[in-house]
């Protein structure tokens, strides 16, 4: 659809000014009133290649990534007369994404050079840190008191047994990360696994919580797959 040429004040900027495409696409959104969150490409791409072709008038080099947006624009506006526009709209949806990451970053960069004068940075002043050393761990009372009736035979010249404090510190300690590279072996070995045949051969409790944690970091990562009915996983491909 045309357009009225509305450059008569743009022209007196120069390419250069702008760091990169996103910046002009951003310019010319805020100064055609267009909707950031529901582009019109046609019209973005007519404003936006009217500009260029106005700058290469006067200067013939234009930095490579103006010209690559230009054509990121074509394809997207020639997809979407597709009978099955799907991949435009993918396409514009991301575009529309990085405009506005664009807008939210050069808005925190306006504020931060106000904060920021020269090589001079306003910060707050260190806040005081607070420790908690107090022993937080639960025990046994059964465990702690065969603890205590161990440490009073020393009194009786008797070295202490070890065996009540198999329970304190003896216990083993199982990380997430650990069972990560634990499912991760299974699944190199057999390229998939019953989730509840991976929990067959771990009979410590803790062990078993950390293995179900993994599962839920690999899957929310993709780096793995549950099938519809969450009783099998495989490798995300």
């Amino acid at each position: 659809m045309p357009i009225e040429n509305e450059y008569s004040d743009v022209l007196k900027f120069k390419l250069d000014n702008f760091e990169g495409p996103l910046d002009l696409l951003l310019f010319l959104i805020q100064k055609h009133k267009l909707n950031i969150n529901d582009i019109p490409i046609s019209i973005l791409l007519d404003q936006y290649m009217e500009y260029i072709n106005d700058y290469a008038e006067k200067n013939t080099e234009i930095a490579a990534e103006f010209l690559e947006m230009a054509a990121k624009l074509l394809y997207i506006k020639a997809a979407s007369l597709l009978p099955k526009p799907q991949a435009a709209d993918i396409l514009k949806r991301e575009l529309e994404g990085r405009l506005i990451e664009y807008a939210v970053i050069k808005h925190l960069a306006a504020r931060l050079k106000i904060v920021c004068k020269g090589d001079t940075f306003t910060v707050r002043e260190p806040l005081a840190m607070h420790f908690d050393n107090t022993y937080s761990l639960e025990h046994n009372k059964m465990i702690l008191h065969d603890v205590l009736s161990s440490v009073n035979i020393v009194v009786q010249e008797k070295p202490p047994k070890l065996d009540p404090f198999e329970g304190i510190v003896t216990t083993k300690i199982f990380s997430v990360n650990s069972k990560i590279v634990y499912i991760l072996k299974i699944l190199y070995r057999t390229g998939k696994c019953i989730l509840s045949h991976m929990f067959d051969e771990i009979i410590d409790k803790s062990e078993r919580v950390a293995a179900f944690l993994a599962v839920l970091e690999l899957s929310k990562s993709g780096r793995i797959l549950l099938n519809a009915d969450n009783t099998e996983i495989c490798f995300n491909r």
